[in-house]
């Protein structure tokens, strides 16, 4: 009897751990995004499966189903567009093209600037160029002399302008002259950059590192260091840097084992963060404020015009407040990731615009007063490196360049102009003057009866398209021609330095209108009623179910074409009734 009162009772304590164990998945599983980007591994999984394919030339014209005069519109204004690219931009363009082969940064960028099945021709008629040849004020200057509005913002470094940076760099070498490169020793300007510092993040102790990654790095790890704890907690879409334990889906070859990927302003997030006992940390991008749990937006994921924004200062405050609560609550380390942000959108930072103190907070980019930088600010017994009873469990973290002289030079030229009453003066209602110039640029583009539209977090602005398109990436090389200057991301990220007048701007705008009205008059935003985002989705979907089918059948036409006509048994899909088969000839 009391044998099978045993037996009973251990068959109960396993069942109830074993249901234990399967509500705290259920539980993590919920506090997921529905997303793919929000379930890195089966995203990994999927990006694996995706053949290449891409259209014919006919069909590159008429992949939405447009009729055939639609078709010569865009093809005419698609060659004008590159013989003006051939003739403006032809020095720049060949330097590119020679020293592509060379470099592996380039061939990336250069095949993901557009959706993969239109990258071919693109590549072939509108190469964009890599080189710049000198800068001033807002604008950047191509080796062919042309004269372009920055909007690339130096990848975010570019907050002040670039003659501001031209001179922390000179400024700050002449401060360091004497000593050279020499490493190891700290040149004496490091104290006055370590005080400022401290007063700008409000924390007790810095790290000097090379680059934002490598400052997130060491955050996440003195994070586990002194929790003892193994998971850092992302959330869906940000983007912080390209470490593994911080990527974990696709770009990361392999898995992140030790990475929880959750749904930003989620309740379910909050309620895994309360009781799960593995967190050592929490990352906060506040550029995600912007886009919630999407990844930033780029061009060569421009499919449709699904591409949205959702920027509430007031509703990501309020998420912030409670993650700062129940991280403080459950002995979890936040960490706020304003490599990008710090110094762009308040003076201190995102801990400023939103009221809420991190527990670490990490820096970069602009920093640097134009040289590479990573910088971590933290609590001081979350920075301390050892243990005074057990000296040899420490927390390595070096770097050959780390508090380099020439960058300390430029860094300190950078914190003491941001200390002058001019810089200052740039930050005086700084969201009103941006958001009144999207607002303005929005009413023009409305007015002017163009499905194009704008939407910032201070100066860092995302143009979204309020009809249906499966050509929305085009837009990218009118604004160029335009005399715009766009990363390779395109029309997903605008970023604007701090210094732009209204008259500036204003020439801004008026070269986004005249680009998006040479668009539209060249036949790329044609519309058929019937044409939904669901429906683009569809064809791409069973498009990819064709080349597939090729792959796996061997049914393949000479030159690698795939015909339609041998599946059209199987898959048959046009997205406007009446208007041809988008997508009919692929090759792969």
């Amino acid at each position: 009897m009391i044998h099978q009162i045993s037996l009973y009772a251990g068959a109960g304590l396993t069942l109830a751990l074993l249901l234990r164990k399967l509500h705290t998945r259920l539980q993590l599983s919920r506090a997921k995004h529905p997303s793919l980007a929000g379930h890195s591994r089966m995203a990994r999984r999927f990006a694996a499966l995706i053949p290449w394919y891409e259209y014919e030339e006919t069909q590159f014209f008429r992949a939405d189903g447009a009729p055939e005069e639609i078709a010569v519109a865009r093809r005419t204004g698609f060659m004008q567009l590159a013989a003006d690219h051939a003739q403006r931009f032809s020095h720049t363009a060949h330097l590119t093209n020679d020293v592509e082969s060379g470099i592996s940064d380039l061939q990336f960028t250069s095949h993901y600037r557009v959706p993969f099945q239109f990258s071919r021709l693109t590549r072939q008629h509108l190469r964009a160029g890599a080189f710049a040849a000198e800068s001033h004020g807002t604008t950047v200057t191509d080796l062919d002399g042309n004269e372009f509005y920055d909007l690339t913002g130096a990848y975010g470094v570019n907050v002040l302008g670039y003659d501001f940076y031209k001179e922390c760099i000179e400024r700050g070498v002449e401060q360091v002259r004497k000593l050279g490169p020499v490493l190891g020793a700290y040149h004496p300007i490091v104290a006055d950059n370590v005080e400022r510092l401290r007063r700008i993040s409000g924390l007790d102790e810095v790290s000097f590192h090379m680059s934002g990654t490598e400052a997130v790095m060491q955050a996440v790890r003195l994070a586990r260091y002194h929790t003892g704890r193994s998971h850092v907690v992302r959330f869906c879409g940000a983007y912080h840097g390209w470490w593994g334990d911080v990527q974990p889906g696709v770009g990361n070859p392999i898995a992140a084992r030790e990475t929880y990927t959750l749904n930003d302003m989620s309740e379910q997030a909050l309620r895994v963060l309360a009781t799960r006992r593995d967190i050592a940390c929490v990352l906060v991008n506040p550029l995600q404020a912007l886009h919630p749990n999407a990844n930033a937006p780029g061009d060569s994921t421009l499919i449709d015009s699904a591409r949205t924004t959702n920027f509430d200062r007031a509703a990501y405050t309020r998420w912030l407040q409670r993650l700062r609560e129940v991280c403080t609550r459950r002995g979890i380390v936040l960490i706020f990731d304003e490599v990008f942000v710090g110094f762009r959108i308040a003076r201190g930072g995102a801990q400023e615009y939103f009221n809420v103190r991190a527990d670490m907070v990490t820096y970069g980019k602009t920093l640097g007063g134009g040289l590479p930088v990573g910088v971590v600010c933290g609590r001081a017994d979350l920075m301390k490196r050892f243990r005074e009873d057990r000296p040899a469990d420490i927390c390595f973290a070096r770097g050959t360049f780390n508090s380099h002289p020439y960058v300390m030079g430029a860094m300190n030229e950078f914190l003491q102009r941001f200390d002058t009453p001019a810089i200052r003066d740039l930050y005086l209602n700084l969201d009103e003057l941006w958001n009144s110039r999207a607002h303005h640029l929005n009413s023009r583009l409305e007015a002017a009866g163009l499905p194009v539209r704008v939407s910032n977090f201070s100066s860092i602005w995302t143009v979204w398209y309020t009809q249906p398109s499966r050509y929305n990436w085009m837009f990218q090389f009118y604004l160029r021609a335009a005399g715009l200057a766009l990363s390779w991301v395109g029309s997903g990220r605008f970023i604007f330095s701090l210094n732009y007048t209204d008259a500036d701007f204003d020439a801004v705008c008026e070269r986004i209108v005249t680009a998006a009205q040479a668009m539209q008059h060249d036949g790329w935003w044609w519309h058929h009623p019937s044409l939904t985002n669901r429906s683009i989705r569809r064809q791409i979907r069973n498009e990819i179910l064709r080349a597939l089918f090729a792959r796996w059948t061997g049914l393949h036409v000479g030159g690698g074409r795939i015909s339609s006509r041998l599946l059209k048994k199987y898959f048959q899909q046009p997205a406007v009734p009446g208007h041809g088969q988008p997508g009919e000839i692929v090759r792969s």
